[in-house]
């Protein structure tokens, strides 16, 4: 797992709806980062996508910015492909990225889809929530997002985003061979 108080590595990645680059410049002006790791095949992401959608409506206005990440091989997995992750990305108000190369999941230390890494204030954008959505799985519970939400309401109201962090659980990011 990546270290608490890494500073975010750096992506310029391609947005799936509009083509336009996406980097971590983009989000310079928030107050915190969410950056997560999903694709569109995963049963774990399917579980929590709706939640996905309403955190991103819930925190437009809050100073989080939030970017999503598909790293999974296309050519082994082709709903993961760019115009497929775009039929999907219509349901959120934040950029869906395709990491074709898979540098971003590895500078990351991403393992799982879902995967979520929360970046807090300042130049180096630390690391200070990296785990899990909640406690609900597939067939078990309904998604809240409680976890990473109350990192991110921590955050950003100048708290530490607590150290009871449970890893993700999901599928395997589907490496290239």
């Amino acid at each position: 797992m990546l270290p608490l108080g890494t500073a975010a590595p750096s992506f310029r990645l391609p947005d799936v709806v509009s083509g336009k680059t996406i980097s971590i410049e983009d989000f310079a002006d928030e107050k915190a980062l969410l950056v997560m790791f999903i694709c569109r095949h995963c049963p774990y992401v399917v579980h929590v996508r709706p939640e996905l959608a309403r955190l991103g409506k819930d925190y437009a206005e809050s100073g989080l910015g939030i970017v999503a990440i598909s790293s999974n091989d296309a050519s082994t997995y082709p709903d993961d492909a760019p115009e497929r992750l775009k039929e999907m990305a219509a349901d959120f108000p934040f950029p869906l990225c395709y990491d074709e190369s898979q540098e971003v999941a590895r500078a990351y230390h991403a393992v799982c889809t879902p995967d979520f890494f929360l970046f807090g204030p300042g130049p180096k954008r630390p690391l200070v929530y990296r785990g899990q959505l909640d406690d609900s799985r597939p067939n078990k519970g309904k998604p809240t997002g409680a976890d990473l939400r109350a990192a991110i309401d921590a955050v950003l109201e100048g708290k530490p985003a607590g150290v009871d962090q449970k890893p993700s659980v999901g599928c395997g990011i589907k490496w290239k061979r």
